[in-house]
């Protein structure tokens, strides 16, 4: 090997070794100086750590002593109160004392006050004792018949005053309410416009000659009788010019029999066949007519959804008359009536409407079922789900039953207000007559009355009686009796007033 190349790496051998020598060197000092400054910083972090523990030191004394002052505060404040407490008990336990002491003193002054009332009280005894002795010596009386003279005429003198106050009252009382229902009433009858009665009662067919007749009757009376065989009424041909009487005690059978004689007469051929088509055809027109007249009569009067067979019965009372008053606009007339009044009373107005709208519902069967129109009517209703306020209404207003409800007083009032208006019904002379007569002689059974008159066509009486023989107070009880009689003996329209007179003159001559 040539010696410069061996010198050049034995002199590069020894720069590597220098070089390593050098960086470890380098490197010593690095970590002696990266350990100083972590020294430096450990110191500085215990510094700061130590001056913090201090700080917090501080804070936890001053935190303590400020906890230490306010709990000293708060048992000083206690203290007090406990101390404030205690001086109001013994004040109350001093008050406590004093009024022991005061309730002790009354005690003792009220048992002092009670043994002299003990003694007032036995000195009051002995001198009733010797009272009631003294006066039985004087009025020759014992207590108990004393007793019983002075409870008789104590009795006595309260009968009187109470018959004189119940007197007073009752007059009040019927100042009051005539006043309330004559404004109701005249309210209602103001509110309500109505027809006067002018429908005849009898059904007549007018004819076109004389001739008609013999043709109505036909071949050895083959024609009437095949009308009044198929409609069940009596066809009267008598010797009234141009006209046909048909009679029933079935409105609707004699309706049916008018149109289809109407119709015979019209065609001209009249024959057993075609009077036979005739009377079906009037049949199926009567049944529309009566179907149709209680849905008018339900809508006038204010009363849907009523079931189809109750507005059936109630359409058959269009053929209805009573005295000459159609029943079905009675009834119209009465359910309008009845809600104005239910109205003004406050009382329920449907029920009031539906029951005045069917109170005669029994009337439209009353000739094919035995009973009262008004037990009918009721029976009819309940089968058809009416509600039973409505059915007590149909069925008391006639009073065969005890009216229970207002509505159903409405209904007897609004009945009889429809009945007994001017114009309402027609009544003969005679049944005038006899209904006057009968009013006063209900009157005249009763002992000393001397005179008795109906007036304001018997909707009054006016008895006079013998003042010798009835004082003021019989006088009162007559009135009552006889409204009472009245009503259970007679049939009226309306109410009846009763009004006793009784008369004492004194007559004396100067001579």
């Amino acid at each position: 090997m040539p010696e410069g190349i061996l010198f050049a790496i034995i002199f590069g051998l020894l720069g590597a070794a220098a070089g390593v020598i050098g960086g470890a060197a380098l490197q010593q000092r690095l970590t002696h100086s990266r350990i100083a400054a972590a020294e430096r910083n450990a110191a500085r972090i215990l510094n700061e750590a130590e001056r913090r523990h201090k700080e917090l030191l501080i804070e936890a004394r001053e935190e303590a002593l400020r906890v230490k002052n306010q709990v000293e505060a708060e048992l000083k404040e206690r203290r007090n109160e406990l101390q404030r407490l205690e001086r109001r008990l013994l004040q109350k336990e001093e008050s406590l004392e004093r009024k022991q002491e005061s309730l002790e003193r009354r005690e003792r002054g009220l048992a002092e006050r009670e043994a002299q009332l003990e003694e007032l009280r036995a000195q009051l005894q002995r001198l009733e004792q010797e009272q009631r002795q003294e006066l039985e010596r004087v009025a020759g009386l014992s207590v108990q018949e004393a007793r019983d003279i002075l409870l008789a005429e104590v009795e006595r003198e309260v009968r009187d005053e109470a018959a004189r106050r119940v007197r007073e009252i009752e007059q009040q009382l019927r100042q009051e309410a005539e006043e309330r229902a004559r404004k109701i009433l005249v309210t209602a009858m103001q509110r309500l416009t109505s027809e006067v009665v002018s429908e005849a009662t009898v059904s007549v067919v007018p004819l076109p000659s004389e001739d008609m007749k013999g043709r109505i009757i036909g071949r050895e009376g083959r024609n009437i009788r095949t009308l009044e065989h198929l409609t069940g009424v009596d066809v009267i041909i008598d010797d009234t010019p141009d006209a046909v009487t048909l009679s029933s005690f079935d409105p609707v059978r004699r309706e049916i029999a008018r149109v289809a004689l109407t119709r015979l007469i019209s065609d001209g051929r009249i024959h057993p066949a075609r009077i036979e088509e005739m009377v079906e055809k009037a049949k199926r027109e009567v049944e529309q007519a009566i179907q149709e007249a209680g849905e008018q009569a339900a809508l006038e009067a204010g009363c849907p959804g009523l079931h189809p067979e109750i507005l059936k019965y109630l359409g058959r009372l269009k053929f209805r008359y009573s005295y000459g008053q159609n029943q079905l606009k009675h009834a119209v007339e009465t359910a309008r009536l009845a809600a104005l009044i239910a109205h003004e009373l406050g009382a329920d107005v449907e029920v009031a409407r539906r029951g005045g709208l069917l109170h005669d519902l029994g009337k439209a069967v009353d000739h094919e079922v035995e009973g009262t129109h008004a037990k009918i009517g009721a029976d009819l209703a309940r089968r058809y789900g009416v509600p039973a306020p409505i059915v007590h209404c149909i069925e008391a207003h006639h009073e065969e039953i005890e009216p229970q409800s207002v509505e159903a007083v409405v209904v007897i009032v609004a009945d009889a207000l429809s009945g007994s208006r001017p114009g309402a019904r027609r009544e003969s002379l005679e049944q005038y007559l006899k209904r006057l007569e009968a009013l006063e002689g209900v009157a005249y059974s009763f002992p000393g009355v001397e005179k008795a008159f109906a007036i304001q066509a018997g909707r009054e009486i006016r008895v006079i009686v013998r003042p010798d023989e009835i004082d003021d107070l019989g006088a009162f009880r007559l009135a009552r009796d006889l409204s009472r009689k009245i009503q259970e003996s007679l049939e009226y329209p309306g109410q009846i007033k009763v009004t006793v007179i009784r008369e004492k003159r004194a007559v004396e001559y100067a001579r």
